[in-house]
């Protein structure tokens, strides 16, 4: 294990959040997952139990090891307790620039000087919040893919500010964590998997929108012909289809490219609050 890195810190408790720190205590970590909201720290104990229990079931996992990862992580509240004495710090809130930059400037307040800073955001490029700390050279993204506990690559962002020992470090840390880690040596939005996936999604929503063939048939395509284990609106409905229209709000205003825009279709299911799996029902309906 790095010896430089003992204390991890995940803030945020949604799926990619809780999964991330369960994925780091597994590893041996000390972990605080923190979260302004207390009812949202209990729901990502009592899912990550259930993933457990189900790995133990199939023997994946035995009973001491989560055990013992139980006893590495933390369910705090208080930002504060969760970075007094951290190594690493992993940021998974909301996909809104104004709202990530208060919360690095305030990490970079609290958290020891050494602390590397990461963003999972896949959009938001760290050079966005690098100038907010006095640390921008502790400051890269760290991309995990959901859900945590199941996808290896993790993607680790050198921005030009991001120190070299910076970038190393992200990438063990990832290696640690039992991942596959790859490295870009500079920032494009999207980087690699989503750049190539988001051209699947505008194509399926492009077939869709066109009336040429129905969700189903277009994950079929996906599933039965080209072999993809999850069709495209199968995965934003997994994803979350509001994570979805984020993104593409942030691509917009940062290209002025329409064609960046939301797509009708995804507009109409973010207002209508059908995110997907997390709300009952996206493309698909989904049972309690």
């Amino acid at each position: 294990m790095n010896s430089a890195i003992k204390q991890i810190t995940v803030i945020g408790s949604g799926v990619m959040g809780s999964q991330m720190a369960m994925v780091s205590a597994l590893a041996g970590f000390e972990v605080f997952l923190q979260d302004i909201n207390e009812e949202s720290l209990g729901e990502a104990k009592e899912s990550l139990q259930g993933h457990m229990n189900k790995r133990i079931q199939k023997g994946k996992l035995t009973s001491q090891k989560v055990e013992e990862a139980f006893s590495n992580l933390h369910f705090v509240t208080s930002l504060e307790t969760a970075l007094n004495q951290t190594d690493f710090v992993i940021e998974a809130i909301v996909e809104k620039l104004d709202v990530k930059r208060q919360l690095f400037a305030e990490v970079d307040q609290l958290a020891p000087a050494h602390a590397i800073i990461a963003t999972n955001s896949s959009t938001i490029v760290s050079s966005k919040l690098a100038d907010a700390t006095n640390r921008p050279d502790k400051v890269c993204n760290l991309h995990f893919f959901n859900p945590v506990l199941v996808m290896e690559l993790v993607e680790v962002v050198k921005g030009p500010h991001t120190s070299e020992e910076t970038a190393a470090a992200a990438f063990g840390l990832a290696k640690q964590m039992n991942k596959t880690p790859i490295l870009l040596k500079k920032e494009i939005s999207g980087f690699v998997a989503n750049r190539i996936l988001g051209k699947l999604i505008d194509e399926a929503v492009y077939l869709l929108e066109n009336e040429i063939a129905s969700v189903e048939e277009i994950d079929l395509a996906c599933t039965k012909a080209l072999n993809h284990p999850i069709g495209p609106f199968a995965l934003l409905d997994l994803t979350g289809i509001d994570v979805n229209y984020y993104i593409r709000q942030v691509l917009y205003e940062e290209t002025g490219d329409e064609s960046q825009k939301p797509q009708k279709v995804l507009t109409e299911k973010f207002l209508n609050g059908e995110f997907g799996r997390k709300t009952g029902k996206g493309f698909y309906s989904y049972s309690t």
